[in-house]
């Protein structure tokens, strides 16, 4: 039986923090309970062209189907084997994950990776990531070794630095009982404040770790990664681009970067490909 406290105090803490980084839409049960349609087909064997698998990981409050109805037909219709996996689930709450600690959630990507390369016969992936999903990556490079099984990582409004939620954290400590809701409730969030005890680990040392290419693509239209130059990195092997800059006119925010922007899509297939890359513009939504 659904237990649904358990729902509600996530939910809770999502809206007291402002932090979802996907919200499923009304036939979100329906998506996510459907098999992904033209992915996740472990008999998939890249191609020369296409020599890599590209792994999918959503955002909080995501799941492995709503996070990616518009980019992974794009890329599986480019020619790549493309997977996406659910982490950070919390006992008794369904479709809404991307919950759970990052830490956690970085081991159950390992996991996941180590699945795809075994299935397909690469001998790398390249992962692409929406909010946490562009930077809980990092800890499986930097610290599950994944630097070995990764070829690049993408990532679009990652919260590579945290997130001010626009200041709104700083009020955090003025309501009492708040901050031990956000963590017991939601770890996740908790994890992606600026200058959580997650984050200070992650980045000690530096951004990025040697081997992988990091690509970062950020909308100045970003309220849920605040400031929005805090998902862009530093280091060898990275290339930070802001949407509007390839598209003036491109009004997508945290959501709609990950979910249906078809210009930020073809950036995605650009750095999986540089070989190949084309430039990216307003005109790109119609390719």
């Amino acid at each position: 039986m659904l237990h649904w406290k358990r729902v509600l105090r996530p939910l809770a803490a999502f809206l007291l923090a402002a932090a979802a980084v996907t919200v499923p839409t009304a036939a979100s049960a329906q998506a996510a309970a459907a098999p992904s349609s033209g992915w996740n087909d472990f008999t998939c064997k890249p191609s020369a062209a296409h020599p890599r698998p590209v792994v999918l990981v959503h955002g909080t409050f995501g799941n492995s189907v709503d996070n990616w109805l518009g980019l992974a037909p794009y890329l599986k219709n480019r020619g790549y084997c493309v997977f996406s996996l659910d982490y950070g689930q919390l006992p008794g709450v369904p479709f809404f994950h991307g919950l759970g600690p990052v830490e956690k959630s970085a081991g159950q990507l390992d996991a996941y990776v180590d699945r795809v390369l075994a299935a397909t016969g690469a001998a790398k992936a390249d992962i692409v990531g929406h909010s946490q999903g562009g930077m809980m990556p990092r800890y499986y490079l930097k610290f599950l070794g994944g630097a070995a099984e990764v070829n690049a990582l993408v990532g679009l409004a990652p919260s590579n630095h945290g997130t001010t939620l626009g200041g709104l954290t700083a009020l955090l400590p003025y309501f009492p009982g708040a901050e031990d809701l956000l963590s017991e409730a939601t770890p996740a969030l908790a994890d992606q404040i600026a200058g959580s005890a997650f984050l200070t680990k992650l980045n000690a040392g530096g951004d990025t770790v040697p081997g992988v290419r990091y690509i970062v693509i950020a909308t100045r239209y970003d309220q849920v990664v605040t400031p929005y130059r805090s998902a862009f990195l530093t280091g060898p092997n990275v290339r930070n681009v802001v949407l509007q800059d390839l598209c003036p006119v491109d009004l997508s925010e945290h959501l709609a970067i990950g979910l249906l922007d078809r210009i930020a899509f073809h950036e995605v297939a650009n750095a999986l490909d540089p070989a190949r890359a084309r430039p990216t513009t307003c005109a790109s939504v119609f390719s």
